[in-house]
């Protein structure tokens, strides 16, 4: 039996262990992987270290390298979403509806585990700890497939959490971690109904793609994030600059970070040569259109294919537009429904724009980094859903829920 499909046996068999468990078991489990954790970060970090080599050598941008990369302050924050998730209300078993049919039926509606959940995701050894944390509260057994150029911190985080689970009730089977790097593992995970009961992909565009369109089991779509920040003229200069500075340069590497800008023309002519000033200081490289151009002719001509690029880097798109209409229409052609922001003091136009905006994360007056699920509030997060089916934006412990009917009669009988 091939590693995908054995791996997979062994954690539907502790699924089913790991279902009955009570909250307070499972938080202990949740406690103990946070701390060994931080007990052995000396090891992950070192593993990490080979990764990063290795990323240097074969020529990995600047932006992957620091999603790969991990040091003490990237490991407390893990632990400490492990520590947060433990602290969230447990959705197993929550009554989501009730009542009684004129025959006297009961009809329950409550949250249950899904089973179990194939995650496949790119050089972010953070998912690995995420993932587990918010399936193993859920009740959910899972199957990690994180990719070549983070297999050796994957594989060290793994063992890690596994050696703590080993001394609680949560069965250490239920996490597992694919090694096989080549694409074939990827894709019979993809094809592995039966022993998969829903996969998530989480990384560019060209992996979910490919598992949206190869998937025969269920697929959760997390999505691109080329995201957006228009600023009206009427928007506060300070507040502005401070949230489009934070969007573009806080963690460019991110899918949350902002890639193109967008400012109406009288902001523009009042305030964009200081703004792109900022960010050269930041060392972003900037695109802009002809306008933009014409009020700071050092930086660069943006190309039809910058408006719809995810950079993951410090480069960014600018363009100066109209008014609100524009922006929309350009956030719709380009956007990828992922989390797009206006910064205004006009309130009815920060009202339509957060209604007619079709994105998993609207903001008005904030930076789009914001979206993410430590942030929200849910410890850690499975993904960033941009579709509008079961889960859309950050995923926390709900989106990892299925449902369940519990019907209570009498002797009931169907005429």
């Amino acid at each position: 039996m091939s590693e995908v499909k054995t791996k997979a046996t062994l954690a539907r068999e502790a699924s089913r262990r790991l279902a009955i468990l009570t909250t307070a078991q499972k938080n202990q489990a949740l406690l103990a992987m946070a701390d060994a954790l931080v007990r052995e970060q000396s090891r992950i970090i070192e593993a990490n270290a080979l990764d990063l080599v290795d990323g240097e050598a074969n020529g990995t941008s600047v932006g992957l390298l620091d999603r790969l990369k991990l040091n003490e302050a990237r490991i407390l924050d893990m632990a400490d979403g492990l520590r947060q998730v433990a602290e969230l209300p447990d959705p197993i078993g929550e009554t989501l509806e009730s009542g009684v049919r004129p025959n006297g039926l009961q009809i329950i509606k409550v949250r249950g585990p899904i089973g179990v959940s194939g995650i496949i995701y790119e050089a972010r050894p953070n998912v690995t700890v995420d993932a587990a944390g918010l399936a193993l509260k859920t009740g959910n057994a899972v199957v990690l497939r994180g990719s070549s150029s983070a297999l050796k911190s994957n594989r060290e985080i793994v063992g890690v959490l596994r050696e703590a689970l080993v001394q609680t009730d949560v069965p250490a089977e239920a996490l597992q971690l694919i090694e096989a790097v080549d694409r074939s593992s990827v894709d019979e995970m993809l094809k592995a109904d039966g022993f998969l009961d829903v996969v998530i992909p989480r990384g560019g565009a060209s992996l979910i793609q490919h598992v949206v369109i190869n998937a025969s089991v269920p697929v959760i779509e997390t999505g691109a994030g080329l995201c957006h920040t228009y600023v009206e003229d009427s928007a506060e200069k300070e507040m502005a600059l401070r949230i489009a500075i934070n969007a573009k340069v806080q963690r460019p590497s991110v899918c949350n970070s902002m890639e193109t800008l967008l400012l109406q023309a009288g902001f523009a002519e009042r305030h964009w040569p200081e703004l792109a000033e900022r960010f050269r200081a930041a060392n972003v490289e900037l695109r802009g259109c002809g306008r933009t151009r014409e009020l700071t002719p050092w930086i660069a001509e943006a190309t039809e294919d910058d408006w719809g690029t995810e950079y993951n880097e410090l480069i960014l798109s600018v363009k100066v537009v109209g008014g609100l209409d524009e922006a929309l229409e350009h956030i719709r052609r380009y956007g990828t429904m992922h989390s797009e922001c206006i910064v205004t003091e006009d309130a009815a136009h920060a009202e339509r724009f957060m209604q007619e905006v079709d994105a998993a994360a609207v903001y008005h007056n904030a930076s789009t980094r914001f979206t993410d699920g430590f942030e929200f509030g849910y410890g850690a997060e499975i993904g960033i859903s941009t579709q509008k089916l079961h889960a859309r934006g950050p995923m926390g412990l709900p989106a990892l829920t299925s449902t369940k009917f519990i019907v209570s009669g009498n002797g009931q009988i169907r005429e």
